[in-house]
């Protein structure tokens, strides 16, 4: 909400301020190339910001997710059990589209960064997958946090959320720390985001000056190839709600208002409310609005996670890195991990995808290239993630077998909880009407 909140108080919406210093960038390249390229170390200190991160950003997120989905299984069983694993087959699908694009369309193959940047770190042949899923466990947590090691930072950060979740009230003290310093990590990203519109002015310049246009028509490329995606994960969610019995084009009408929310905020949290207000009221127990729901706004999170796995593999032609089998499965793996642990505010997604950069060997700098397109695109992402969590919620009360209420119950209940306030065994009756599904 904060970020909501921010974004009002600006004179200029952060996205535009983005596009103007996108387009100023492009100037400053074509007509000043010598003052351009001096404007790196700019950038560079904006990838720094976002490096610096990375790591509390992830431990805190991912360890708080799993604490909470921990604590959601154990109290609602089937309907966590379905949400989780429908979330973890639609990430899939979602990272396998993703790639796919890449591997169609090639977008950064036209970019050509290789050169620019020799830090890049080869790929080997092959993968000693021994040694790697050795490495994914820490000897010192400590030791990985310092060097960056965010593999095994998140295999510790997935273990400790279980852990919490299994020692109830004795977690609560560390789980409360833990909420403060991710909304503080939370707030630092808002402002390290808030300078983004300067470090893309400087991105931009110099790779105008030292690149020229062939980068700036690949990331014209990866827009469309993106929104491409968006399309394909949108048609494919139309047919699954067909399979399941609902009409498609009502559902995407009945749930527009969030989705624009999300589109035009770029931020999924600030839709949260109107959301479940529209659930409810197309006859979705609050019960499982408010169990499934915030667990797909955590987990579930299709349209970036599509993003995620075309962002790497457009970044790993550009630097020429070989998407072999093992890179591919890497790709896979981290994406998985890392869609669970970015933050849900906007332009959150960057450091997901520094997480992949940085295990797939391409130079963390890469992310700069893309940061000066990534509000345009957020914005498409975060609507299909709203979208998508709306499909979720109506397969789950599907194959769990739960009904609609009808719409007098929804109205007697908007109103017990309207009255509520006023008066406890309104809003009694109205919380057991809403949670009997679970008996």
């Amino acid at each position: 909400m904060s970020s909501r909140t921010a974004s009002k108080k600006r004179l200029i919406p952060l996205p535009v301020q983005m596009l103007i210093g996108l387009a100023l960038g492009i100037g400053c390249g074509m007509v000043a190339p010598a003052l351009a390229t001096k404007l790196m170390p700019v950038g560079t200190a904006f990838v720094q910001a976002v490096k610096m991160i990375v790591v509390p950003l992830v431990f805190t997120a991912i360890t708080l997710g799993i604490y909470q989905m921990g604590h959601n299984a154990r109290a609602l069983g089937r309907v966590s059990a379905i949400s989780l694993i429908y979330f973890f087959i639609a990430t899939l699908i979602s990272i396998v589209i993703g790639l796919g694009l890449n591997a169609i369309f090639h977008p950064g193959l036209g970019a050509n960064l290789a050169a620019a940047h020799a830090t890049a770190k080869p790929i080997a042949a092959s993968v000693d997958w021994t040694k790697f899923f050795l490495e994914m466990i820490p000897s010192n947590i400590v030791a990985a946090m310092s060097g960056s090691n965010l593999l095994p930072v998140l295999v510790f950060a997935v273990l400790l959320g279980l852990a919490l979740s299994s020692i109830g009230a004795r977690a609560k003290p560390l789980v409360a720390v833990l909420d403060a310093l991710m909304g503080a990590v939370f707030k630092l990203t808002d402002w390290i985001i808030s300078l983004s519109p300067l470090a893309i002015f400087a991105i931009i310049s110099w790779l105008f000056a030292s690149q020229g246009i062939g980068t700036i028509l690949a990331l014209v490329k990866l827009v469309g190839t993106m929104y491409l995606g968006l399309g394909v994960l949108l048609v494919l969610f139309w047919i699954l709600l067909k399979a399941i019995g609902e009409k498609p084009l009502a559902t995407t009408r009945a749930i527009s208002e969030p989705v624009i929310l999300a589109f035009a905020t770029r931020s999924s949290e600030a839709t949260l409310p109107l959301h479940m207000e529209k659930l409810i009221a197309m006859g979705v127990p609050k019960a499982i609005a408010s169990v499934v729901l915030p667990l797909g706004y955590a987990f579930n999170r299709d349209g970036s996670i599509m993003y995620f796995a075309l962002a790497v593999g457009f970044l790993a032609d550009a630097y020429h890195v070989p998407l072999d089998m093992p890179t591919l499965l890497s790709i896979v793996l981290v994406t998985t991990l890392a869609s669970k642990g970015s933050a849900n505010v906007p332009s959150g997604g960057l450091v997901a995808i520094a997480m992949v950069l940085t295990t797939i060997g391409v130079p963390i700098e890469a992310l700069a290239i893309i940061a000066g397109v990534d509000a345009f695109l957020d914005m498409g992402r975060t609507a299909i993630n709203v979208f998508s969590n709306t499909v979720a919620i109506k397969l789950v009360m599907k194959l769990a077998g739960i009904p609609y209420e009808s719409p007098e119950a929804v109205r007697a209940a908007l109103a017990a909880e309207a009255a509520g306030s006023s008066g406890a065994p309104a809003g009694g009756a109205g919380n057991h009407a809403h949670g009997q599904e679970f008996a």
